[in-house]
């Protein structure tokens, strides 16, 4: 039985992948790699990725990448108003491009898989534990950002032969062809804590010591679509 490592955000699919690994996968040993980028709702997402962590007892270890942050043009890195958007926009495809320009931070999946590699690539030379990487990337529709695809996963995968030099180091994406209340569903199943989950672009601080949603941005709307098709009531705390 290998070990694993994930990439765990805090957000909605990162951690119900989290729950998916310890529970169904049942590894060895979990290591959750959580990623500093200066993004604007880093509290949030790191509060949510700590709360996860240790339900599942798994290893938790920040990585700073602040570097990418501040090369960043995504809104995600800025301070800029964020667009607020609504039901109709989700559908406007038009709009949904320009939309993925807004938040595209340069080469950030890749990075991210890069730098768990190298994690997995350190245990295996040290001490001969052999890790499988686990990212939460689902399905995106009609407008999928390229590293999100299956394509990507396939590519990353024959990288990885080429990066490192001893270890059989699998990048997993269990979730790649589901929908997000596919997600949902199987989260419920799991008892993921939704409530300590966090999906928005915008930073609303916290109330009741959780984190709130903007409840605008295009994110917040897709997660809310996501439990209306579930059939789940969402826990979430929307501003609006």
């Amino acid at each position: 039985m290998q070990n694993a490592i994930i990439l765990l955000s805090g957000g909605l699919d990162s951690s119900t992948l989290a729950y998916y690994v310890k529970y169904k996968v049942k590894p060895k040993s979990i290591t959750a790699l959580f990623f500093d980028y200066n993004q604007r709702n880093l509290k949030q997402e790191e509060f949510c990725a700590k709360a996860i962590a240790k339900k599942i007892k798994a290893k938790f270890k920040k990585i700073n990448l602040q570097w990418l942050g501040e090369i960043s043009t995504s809104l995600i890195n800025s301070k800029s108003k964020l667009p607020k958007l609504n039901e109709k926009d989700l559908a406007d495809v038009k709009k949904g491009r320009k939309e993925v320009l807004n938040y595209w931070v340069p080469c950030r999946n890749s990075l991210f898989i890069l730098a768990a590699l190298a994690h997995a690539e350190a245990e295996f030379l040290s001490n001969k534990k052999q890790s499988d990487i686990y990212i939460g990337l689902k399905s995106e529709g009609r407008l999928p950002m390229k590293d999100t695809t299956p394509e990507f996963v396939k590519q990353i995968n024959k990288i990885a032969k080429q990066v490192t030099l001893k270890g059989n180091f699998k990048i997993l994406a269990p979730f790649i062809n589901k929908d997000k209340d596919e997600i949902i569903k199987l989260g419920n199943k799991l008892k993921v804590p939704y409530h300590y989950t966090f999906s928005c672009y915008s930073n609303s601080g916290f109330k009741n010591k959780l984190p709130v949603h903007c409840g605008t941005c295009e994110s917040c709307l897709l997660r809310n679509k996501g439990f209306y098709w579930a059939n789940f009531m969402d826990p979430t705390i929307y501003k609006k």
